[in-house]
């Protein structure tokens, strides 16, 4: 019985099959954190304020004293610089996001296998299995 509960974990931590994955095994089943907003609401932050900044500076030099002039001026660059970099700062996010998840969990992945061959390497129980798992999966 024993044997069959470790062949079984072999074939399956070899073969893909059932493999969880950290963001899989860590998120609720009801409530999944989603950290696009976040980033994205940043990214586009940043892009707005950048802008603001240099609309700022470029007013500034027209206006010749009128603040309410330049108050209006900056508040219109500040809505048009919302609209229009909306889109890509959350294009921009959700990439960064799903890269960040692939990479951890690749690295996740790694040290999971190195971990088992380690293990492997000192019990030779398991290294028949993996063996006899690799010869069937042949």
């Amino acid at each position: 019985m024993s044997r069959s509960i470790q062949s079984s974990y072999i074939v399956h931590r070899l073969g893909d099959v059932g493999r969880e994955t950290p963001v899989s095994a860590s998120a609720g089943s009801s409530q999944r954190f989603d950290g696009t907003k976040g980033l994205s609401f940043m990214l586009l932050a940043a892009m707005v304020s950048s802008l603001v900044v240099v609309a700022d500076q470029l007013v500034e030099t027209w206006v010749n004293g009128h603040l309410m002039l330049a108050w209006i001026a900056l508040w219109v660059v500040c809505f048009t610089a919302m609209a229009i970099f909306s889109g890509a700062a959350r294009k921009l996010a959700i990439a960064s996001i799903a890269g960040f998840t692939a990479w951890s969990t690749k690295k996740a992945q790694k040290r999971s296998d190195e971990h088992l061959w380690a293990v492997a390497q000192t019990d030779q129980r398991m290294m028949a299995d993996i063996n006899a798992a690799m010869a069937r999966s042949d």
